[in-house]
């Protein structure tokens, strides 16, 4: 069931996702060769809990940190461990949630370690401006399909592939409700979108194939040609007239 929040939800919603999109800026700071995956989840559960908040994604369904830290080919999910330690030309994707007083925001930007090649900043960029192209033109009355088809069409468009298997979703007093927003798509299909419906649009992009792999971790979902991947996630409010980005 799709759920339309009230103005009273949102407020909390708007901490929310504030909290998140300033735990990825804290963590920007400290990617850098040498670092580990588990520096980096203890810098977010710091960060997040010092402003009243709580890790979404801590326990969630059993997921053991604070945040999803997927290095290279990793699409998403990658566990955060002492022994995962960045190196120079390593991309990583960072997944973050934050719940306050029982509401929640989600957001995941894609990051360079050091100097990367030219065709890792040109993933990282077109993984980050499908999902600006997704939501282009989207307000009250338009369709998932819509942000689906846009997303799809500038990504292969530039050479690259969508992942299929996973998809974005509602956000609010859980950390995923209905609906379901895939990365591709026709017009004019799925869900329509009303005032006050708050989602998290998340392009998934692989540099090969979109065909991905899930390791025996039960989690960590990786390109099945071991080529890298990006991740971009925003969560946004649709309104009357457009959307507003809510973990900018």
């Amino acid at each position: 069931m799709i759920k339309i929040k009230t103005d009273a939800e949102l407020e909390l919603i708007r901490v929310a996702c504030k909290i998140t999109g300033d735990t990825l800026k804290e963590l920007e700071k400290h990617i850098k060769p040498g670092v580990s995956t588990k520096q980096l989840d203890k810098i977010a559960y710091d960060y997040i809990v010092s402003l009243g908040a709580k890790p979404s994604f801590k326990n969630y369904c059993g997921y053991p940190a604070t945040i999803c830290a997927s290095i290279n080919e990793e699409v998403v999910h990658g566990i955060p461990k002492k022994h995962r330690i960045l190196m120079e030309g390593d991309i990583i994707s960072i997944d973050v949630g934050a719940c306050y007083k029982g509401y929640h925001g989600d957001a995941a930007r894609t990051f360079p370690v050091g100097k990367i090649d030219a065709k890792r900043k040109k993933l990282i960029k077109v993984t980050e401006e499908s999902f600006f192209e997704g939501i282009k033109n989207i307000k009250s009355g338009s369709y998932v399909g819509d942000i689906a088809h846009q997303v799809q069409t500038y990504v292969e468009k530039n050479g690259f592939s969508i992942v299929r298997e996973l998809t974005g979703h509602g956000v609010g007093s859980e950390l995923h409700e209905d609906p379901s927003i895939p990365n591709y798509g026709k017009m004019g299909s799925g869900a329509k979108l009303v005032k006050n419906m708050v989602i998290a649009v998340e392009p998934m992009v692989n540099m090969g194939e979109r065909y991905v792999q899930f390791m025996p971790d039960g989690w960590t979902c990786i390109a099945r040609d071991r080529l890298p991947a990006a991740h971009y996630e925003n969560t946004i409010l649709i309104t009357d007239d457009g959307v507003e980005i809510l973990t900018l």
